[in-house]
């Protein structure tokens, strides 16, 4: 639709076939061209009497031809131009029901079947929170969205920690429509990883792959919310790159690299490969590179599944990664009496 006020194009319907608008009628004597050389004289035209006989063998030959075209497949649409006929293939295929599969790791499905296997474990992820302050000091309430993907039936989803950070309500939709209250239960920010969750029963769950199997120029789909208002869109690409360290904000994460199509909307949602696992977390995409803001395409990166399972599990049962490493240290001030007593050979300083 057109709303361009300079738009030429208009179209005006009637029941009757007559244009809404009424023109005066033609006035009587020779058109003026001047563009043209001397007018001709306009030849008078004269109604021409039907054979009706002829018509209807006519009708009937071409009723013939085009029920026969149609059989092999298709239809031939004929045209006669001044003693040549242009012909315009026309296809007669029907369209095809997509199957729906079980995703087994054994079996390869085509994009299509990765999207209908896939698509009703994908959630949309709508967060309200009060992150920053106006001018004058108040709260101000923010919204952000996110994806994220099923991973039990009674309701736990993972995301990324950047996408429920500092949330103060968290909405899930389902593809069927259903909406959902979430509860954040709990995440990791050095990883990206977090895990929300929803009161649902019977719930359709993704089936987690093996992420050191991919290869580079493997093909990889992902399920997401771009921009947040284009909700369940599928793009596809390959692997560019497996084990690939990117720098997020200061911290270092080990990415798989790909070209296919991650805008805002889509982190946390699943990166699946050619057999409907989830492989990865989609996380990040470079839109600019370098001091100069150089614009950049086609490099997105997911988190291996395998590098965050047992933390999602932990964040599952614990609400936190509790088998993080840590180096535990206790600082206090060096004493004579601690000195004498440790049998130092100083008197002052830290003691660790």
């Amino acid at each position: 639709m057109y709303n361009d006020e300079h738009n030429l194009y208009h179209y005006t319907y009637r029941k009757d076939g007559s244009e809404a608008e009424a023109h005066s009628a033609p006035q009587p004597g020779p058109v003026q061209d001047h563009n043209s050389g001397p007018q001709q004289p306009v030849q008078e035209m004269k109604p021409v009497k039907k054979n009706r006989i002829g018509l209807k063998v006519t009708a009937l030959a071409l009723c013939c031809a085009l029920l026969g075209g149609a059989v092999g497949g298709g239809i031939v649409w004929g045209v006669g131009r001044s003693g040549d006929e242009t012909s315009v293939n026309v296809s007669g295929r029907t369209v095809s029901q997509v199957a729906l599969k079980t995703v087994d790791g054994k079996t390869a499905m085509s994009d299509a079947e990765v999207y209908a296997a896939n698509v009703n474990s994908v959630v949309s992820i709508n967060v309200t929170g009060t992150n920053s302050n106006n001018f004058f000091g108040q709260p101000v309430q923010t919204a952000s969205s996110g994806s994220g993907f099923i991973l039990t039936t009674d309701g736990y989803i993972v995301t990324n920690y950047h996408v429920v950070e500092d949330a103060q309500t968290v909405k899930v939709t389902l593809y069927n429509g259903d909406e959902y209250d979430a509860q954040y239960v709990g995440g990791d920010e050095d990883y990206d990883i977090a895990v929300i969750k929803i009161e649902a029963s019977g719930l359709q769950a993704v089936t987690l792959g093996d992420s050191e199997k991919l290869n580079v120029g493997d093909r990889v789909l992902a399920i997401g919310n771009p921009l947040g208002d284009l909700t369940f869109s599928m793009s596809g690409g390959m692997v560019s790159s497996v084990n690939r360290t990117i720098n997020v904000d200061g911290t270092p994460f080990n990415m798989i690299q790909t070209d296919t199509s991650i805008n805002p909307g889509n982190s946390g949602g699943p990166l699946l490969n050619s057999y409907g696992e989830v492989v990865g977390i989609v996380s990040a995409k470079y839109s600019s590179y370098g001091s100069s803001g150089e614009s950049v395409e086609g490099l997105g990166f997911a988190i291996p599944i395998n590098d965050v399972i047992s933390m999602i599990q932990d964040i599952m049962t614990n609400g936190y990664v509790s088998n993080k490493a840590y180096l535990g240290a206790t600082i206090g001030t060096l004493t004579s009496g601690m000195a004498q007593q440790y049998r130092y050979d100083i008197s002052q300083g830290a003691f660790v």
